[in-house]
């Protein structure tokens, strides 16, 4: 229904602004026709005033006009001299206006009824001369007329095949748009992958198609985060449930009550991770956020064996709870593999605070070090628990994080440094 509705606005749309302009034209070719007409009937009246004032001369004191030999002339031209009909016969009619004409002594047009009247003074010594001529505009206005319903027939032709056009134009845009729309949302669901792939854009439909790739490249990456989000979660709690497992099967064997301070550490390790998950998916960035980074590497520590190799308070552009589930993980991966020692720095450079977070176990192999933040890949002893989770908060806050192998455990944070309060 809305694909038809559009399609119906842009077809009358397209027939109103045929009209508009076709009326236009019409008025406008009306308008000048009238115009080249009324020249037409003016110019003929002049030749024939002309004509007939060339025959008009002076002879022993009187006003004669030489015979022209045309007695349809006589039938409209007329010549006074000195007030009286000297030639022609005037259609009863017109007498009183051609009268008129002559008794004014001057050269002027006037309309009456469908002729035109010209009065033109003839310069005869001593006389006063007139020669006056009629012109039929029946011609003209038939012409005219012919010329405006003309007009009007392809005028409304005209505007009814712009119409057709408009329709058929606007039916096989919107099949195009409709087949493409129906692909992608096709590709979405199955294809993710797929692409239209149509280059640099040409047209709109070049344009709609790197749109939809664009879309394509949202869903796709909207999939695959829920993949990573799924088998970080997998990868998160299956740790703490194999130890309840084995806790419980152990007792079994024996005979014996799961001890409450397993089951309580495995509890606890499972909300703490379910926790960590859910402000990773929540993290956000917000304008004049901040915190205090020894606080919350405190509130990270938690009590646990790690050094913090810095002192003097300082501020961060994250909300504390995401800077605590960013160190949290790293400070227990660190933990899990060092050997004697887990501690904590943080440097200035330039507009952000870097905070490295070190061990001095067996440390991150160089190959490894872009991959050490998928779920599910380990390397030396291990290593990968907890990362997945810390690339996803890092990510959702607009925090880098990345692996250095340089013989320690060790990762860097570079955290935005909070802007002083003025």
């Amino acid at each position: 229904m809305a694909v038809t509705g559009f399609r119906k606005r842009v077809v009358a749309l397209t027939v109103l602004i045929a009209t508009a302009v076709v009326a236009i034209l019409v008025v406008v070719s009306h308008v000048l026709l009238s115009r080249v007409t009324d020249a037409d009937a003016h110019d003929l009246a002049h030749a024939r005033a002309e004509a007939v004032a060339a025959n008009v001369t002076a002879k022993g004191g009187r006003v004669v006009l030489m015979e022209n030999g045309s007695e349809a002339l006589d039938e409209v031209a007329w010549v006074y001299a000195d007030g009286r009909l000297l030639d022609g016969n005037v259609p009863p009619s017109l007498v009183d206006r051609v009268e008129e004409l002559a008794a004014s002594g001057r050269s002027q047009t006037a309309s009456v009824g469908d002729y035109l009247l010209y009065a033109r003074k003839v310069p005869v010594d001593g006389h006063h001369v007139v020669v006056i001529v009629r012109v039929d505009l029946t011609p003209y206005e038939t012409s005219e007329q012919r010329s405006l319903t003309l007009s009007l027939i392809l005028g409304g032709l005209t505007i009814l095949l712009a119409g057709g056009v408009a329709h058929l134009v606007v039916h096989r845009a919107l099949r195009v748009v409709h087949e493409m729309a129906a692909l992608a949302d096709d590709w979405g669901h199955h294809e993710p992958g797929r692409r239209f792939n149509l280059g640099v854009p040409r047209d709109e439909f070049g344009e709609l198609g790197q749109t939809l790739d664009r879309l394509l490249e949202r869903v796709d990456n909207a999939l695959a985060d829920e993949r990573r989000l799924t088998d970080e979660i997998a990868h998160e709690l299956r740790t703490p449930i194999t130890v309840l497992r084995g806790e419980a099967q152990l007792a079994q064997l024996a005979g014996e009550p799961v001890a409450p301070e397993a089951v309580l550490s495995e509890v606890e390790r499972l909300d703490t991770a379910i926790t960590t998950l859910l402000r990773a998916a929540r993290a956000r960035t917000d304008e004049g956020t901040r915190c205090d980074l020894a606080s919350a590497a405190r509130q990270a520590i938690a009590g646990r064996a790690v050094e913090v190799a810095f002192f003097s308070k300082v501020e961060v552009a994250v909300a504390p709870d995401v800077a605590v589930s960013l160190l949290s993980p790293l400070l227990e991966n660190g933990l899990r593999h060092a050997r004697s020692r887990v501690w904590i720095t943080a440097r200035n450079q330039g507009a952000a605070i870097v905070v490295d977070v070190l061990d001095d176990g067996p440390g991150f192999d160089p190959a490894d070090v872009d991959r050490v933040f998928e779920a599910g890949v380990t390397g030396g002893d291990g290593y990968g628990l907890g990362l997945p989770v810390v690339r996803r908060i890092a990510a959702s806050a607009g925090v880098e994080v990345r692996a250095i192998a340089d013989g320690l455990g060790h990762v860097e944070v570079t955290l935005p440094a909070a802007r002083a309060v003025t």
